[in-house]
């Protein structure tokens, strides 16, 4: 009979999930703008272990009580800073010698599983209505998307970010341990 795993077992299968290492991955915001989204991000970030998480221009810091409601204290999981702007991120970012993909529907931009994201990679997620800035852009390795086969033209930018967090998790991920 099937059922749900009790608080020593999910400990467990964590435990064996942790133990599988993976090269450094981090996001940066650029100028995301709606503190909920920003929560879900943080909170995302922090359960599939982002090495670094960026938030650039007017991206509300996790600190805020909004974003709190969302992120509910996962910033303290994760390491993050606020910069002026997405070019600051960005340059930290390959200073961490990250390759920088953007997750945006431009010309150009590749399906997101298609994207080799198996090395040291900051994606980038931008503001809700206008995408990623021209600064991004320019700045951006490569650029994926997330292919949609509905009538609805894009995600919310929380849900992309978590598509591609997962996708750039799934490509590492080794043969699961016979521990299990």
């Amino acid at each position: 009979m099937t059922h749900n795993l009790g608080p020593t077992d999910l400990k467990r299968l964590h435990r064996d999930w942790r133990r599988r290492g993976a090269p450094p991955l981090a996001m940066a915001l650029d100028d995301v703008q709606g503190p909920f989204n920003v929560g879900a991000i943080v909170r995302t970030a922090a359960a599939e272990r982002l090495d670094h998480l960026w938030l650039a221009g007017s991206t509300p810091p996790p600190t805020s009580s909004k974003v709190q409601r969302t992120a509910m204290g996962c910033d303290r999981l994760i390491p993050w800073n606020h910069t002026a702007d997405i070019a600051e991120a960005l340059t930290s970012a390959e200073t961490r010698e990250m390759r920088i993909v953007g997750v945006e529907l431009a010309q150009g931009a590749q399906p997101i599983f298609e994207i080799d994201l198996t090395g040291p990679v900051c994606l980038v997620v931008g503001h809700e209505d206008r995408g990623l800035s021209a600064t991004a852009l320019a700045r951006c390795d490569q650029l994926g998307f997330i292919p949609q086969m509905g009538r609805v033209g894009s995600l919310n930018v929380a849900q992309a970010a978590s598509i591609a967090i997962y996708e750039a998790r799934r490509q590492t991920w080794a043969e699961p341990s016979s521990e299990m």
